[in-house]
């Protein structure tokens, strides 16, 4: 009796355990790309594109031996994140699937597709535009009181953490799209919440582009903003369809 009523929830830890698997060896095999990219086509040298105008004909510097293997595999992991993601995404949605219902699976292929795609634009917004704004404003005030001296390490830290933060930023969307579906919010909710959003977007693009205050924290709290009235839209779409459906539901009983 106990052992029959354990064997379901043994078979879900194994599945688990098996899609946590091939997450891992996807995201092993995407970073073997990654490094491979980043070492053949040289990679490095196109990233430090957007500091070059800064320093003044040097180059950025290395205060470590082993500072350019660690910024090679720091650079091959967010590539081989990115490589892995869709992979990643799909294990995430086949643990949950099962659970789910035959219409509420169809919404599995264009969810992921939909988060590779803001997460690519929002890592794409960063490097494009937030990056060179930020740099700009930044060494404007190190530039009469300070001889600087950009470390390659710190450097990349910087834009790894800009580049992955705004990619985590731009999946909003498809939260509240998730949520919506799941009736966990509505589109009333999220309209009450407007002018907190504002501010919310003022205070992520705030921490997003530290150094600056107005120009570059204003300028990126718009489109962030926008992904907070994108995320309303999408969420009214899933109101609306689930009210269609059961409505149809409520017919066919009442036809029945």
């Amino acid at each position: 009796m106990g052992s029959s009523a354990e064997m379901p929830f043994l078979d879900h830890l194994e599945e688990l355990r098996w899609r946590i698997i091939w997450s891992l060896a996807s995201l092993v095999v995407g970073v073997g790309i990654g490094f491979v990219i980043v070492f053949n086509f040289d990679l490095l040298t196109w990233l430090q594109g957007p500091i070059l105008p800064f320093l003044n004909g040097t180059k950025l510097k290395v205060t470590h031996p082993g500072d350019g293997f660690s910024i090679l595999m720091q650079a091959a992991i967010i590539v081989g994140l990115l490589i892995a993601l869709p992979m990643i995404l799909y294990q995430v949605w086949a643990f949950l699937s099962p659970a789910l219902h035959k219409h509420e699976k169809r919404v599995g292929v264009p969810v992921i597709v939909g988060a590779v795609f803001l997460f690519v634009c929002g890592a794409a917004m960063a490097w494009y535009l937030v990056l060179p704004m930020t740099l700009k404003v930044l060494f404007h005030f190190d530039d009469k009181a300070f001889d600087e001296m950009i470390t390659a390490s710190e450097y990349f830290g910087f834009v790894s953490s800009l580049v992955l933060a705004m990619g985590a930023v731009f999946e909003l969307p498809i939260v509240v799209l998730l949520l919506s579906f799941f009736g966990l919010v509505t589109p009333k909710f999220l309209s009450r919440f407007r002018r907190h959003a504002v501010v919310g977007s003022y205070l992520v693009a705030s921490f997003i582009t530290p150094g600056d205050l107005v120009i570059s924290s204003v300028a990126l709290t718009i489109p962030l903003y926008l992904l907070y009235e994108l995320s309303i839209a999408l969420s009214f779409l899933v109101f609306r369809a689930k009210q269609r459906k059961r409505l149809a539901e409520e017919a066919e009983e009442a036809m029945a």
